[in-house]
């Protein structure tokens, strides 16, 4: 009987050198699937909450509220974790940025009241989008580790949360620009520790890497906003 072939994990040169790891680049190929996955999911998932905040602004969706948003928005987050290794992740993801797309529309609505609202969004949009591609593409290139931000992020991510709260019971307007601008720079971070766990493999799901690049940029294009019209004084 023949004897099959023994498979090589690895070649190497003469000098112990490694020529060719197999488990290496499985890993690479499976981290570029991640990556690429979900910047497909990101794209489709951004175009339909875009739709729905058009829809909402047609219809003249009311607020919703900040309890109603906040119920909405974990309710809706914690069915995409629970359902993120199967199909039905994918449809829980299109509820979240759909939902989130609707609580958008009506503070498009009241920015296109002003004078110059068109000229806000846009630059609002743009400046979003150009933050999004430097931070990627510099964690991509760079291939550093971020990891090291983990715990500044979660403490951010609670104080933020806390403003939240405590604007409920609080007018918090007198400090609108400096809780946008310091919501502005957690943003940049998260997407850079985000983006830096998919390439480094601490994120190997692209349901949930994709969610969590999409509420940065969410927060990120609303604070914008925020920023930008007060420094107008709007």
């Amino acid at each position: 009987m023949q004897k099959e072939p023994v498979k090589q994990d690895s070649l190497t040169r003469n000098d112990g050198s490694v020529i060719y790891d197999a488990p290496a680049a499985d890993s690479v190929l499976a981290t570029n699937k991640v990556l690429r996955n979900t910047y497909m999911l990101l794209a489709m998932t951004l175009l339909f909450s875009a739709g729905m905040a058009t829809l909402s602004m047609a219809l003249q969706v009311p607020y919703f509220g900040p309890i109603v948003t906040l119920i909405g928005y974990f309710g809706l987050l914690f069915l995409t974790a629970k359902f993120r290794n199967s199909a039905a992740g994918i449809v829980c993801v299109f509820a979240l940025t759909g939902f989130m797309g609707l609580t958008l529309g009506p503070l498009l609505s009241a920015v296109l009241t002003m004078p110059n609202g068109n000229e806000l969004i846009m630059n609002a949009l743009g400046s979003t989008g150009l933050v999004f591609l430097a931070l990627s593409a510099y964690a991509i290139k760079s291939k550093q580790d971020f990891s090291f931000m983990r715990g500044f992020l979660m403490v951010g991510l609670l104080g933020m949360l806390t403003v939240i709260v405590l604007g409920l019971f609080i007018d918090l307007s007198a400090f609108q620009m400096a809780i946008s601008a310091g919501i502005v720079l957690l943003m940049c971070a998260l997407i850079l520790y985000e983006t830096s766990q998919i390439i480094h493999g601490g994120e190997t799901n692209y349901v949930m890497a994709t969610v969590g690049l999409y509420v940065s940029l969410y927060n990120l294009f609303i604070n914008l906003l925020m920023l930008l019209g007060l420094g107008g004084d709007d």
